[in-house]
């Protein structure tokens, strides 16, 4: 069966489950009216269904429907979710993608009772703009594996990981997002201390934070090898630099991280 004519469904049509349908669709590889997306409010998806989408409030025939299945759900709902679809999961036609934080793909086939192959995705909220880096692990076939990368690298970049370090990658890549966006605002806020007007500084901090990251990505280089290439003796950048060091910057972020880290193990607990 080619990926055009397989059919989708994604549990929870929440941002990340509507950004995701949408990726699909942009790929070329899938057509909006074999993804359905399901949410207990259905007026939340009319505007999709207007783009071809199908929605539905039934879990469990959405499942039936499908052979790929997209769990867009919080931690807290998973259990409730896998009993409700339990009796229509059929373990040689269903693949199972899960983006649920800290919840491990022998927790998913031991909560269905099927041995059903599961991979696990950890995407950010980049992939709205088709921009997220994703983590991947699982226990798919080697085909399976290549689709569900595919599906993601649609949507901005993949890397393959451990299962062990899905945690780990939440923290990195899914709350990493929005230490960067804190990042970017900190430095807007000094652009408009120093003069700019607030619209104004907020676009040049942006704009120079994707570029220093576009430098890396092209070139494939350290950051030091970048930050060396501004910073000269006795000058502004390195007494800049020293300043927010001494006042913790770096070592902020990744306690930051290792904290967010450790949470994102703790979200997910059993009955």
């Amino acid at each position: 069966m080619s990926t055009e004519n397989k059919k989708v469904a994604i549990l929870g049509g929440g941002n990340m489950g509507i950004a995701i349908a949408k990726g699909m669709v942009a790929s070329g590889k899938y057509t909006a009216e074999n993804i359905t997306l399901t949410r207990r409010n259905l007026r939340q998806l009319e505007e999709l269904t207007k783009e071809g989408f199908k929605a539905s409030a039934n879990n469990a025939m959405a499942v039936v429907e499908a052979d790929i299945i997209i769990l867009s759900i919080l931690p807290q709902q998973l259990d409730s979710v896998l009993d409700t679809i339990a009796e229509s999961v059929d373990p040689k036609r269903h693949l199972f993608i899960s983006i649920v934080t800290g919840v491990a793909v022998a927790d998913i086939i031991q909560r269905l009772g099927k041995p059903v192959e599961v991979m696990r995705a950890m995407p950010n909220t980049a992939i709205a703009i088709r921009e997220s880096m994703t983590c991947l692990a699982g226990n798919a076939s080697a085909e399976n594996n290549q689709l569900v990368k595919d599906i993601f690298d649609s949507v901005g970049e993949t890397v393959e990981i451990e299962e062990e370090l899905m945690s780990s990658a939440t923290a990195l890549v899914a709350c990493g997002i929005a230490f960067f966006l804190r990042s970017i605002r900190a430095a807007a806020q000094g652009g408009t201390e120093i003069g700019f007007h607030a619209k104004d500084a907020l676009r040049m901090a942006a704009q120079t934070a994707k570029g220093a990251a576009s430098l890396l990505l092209h070139y494939g280089s350290h950051p030091e090898n970048e930050i060396d290439k501004v910073t000269s003796p006795k000058g502004c950048t390195i007494a800049g630099l020293n300043e927010m060091e001494h006042n913790g910057f770096s070592s902020a972020m990744i306690k930051g991280i290792k904290l967010s880290s450790a949470k994102a193990e703790q979200l997910y607990h059993k009955e």
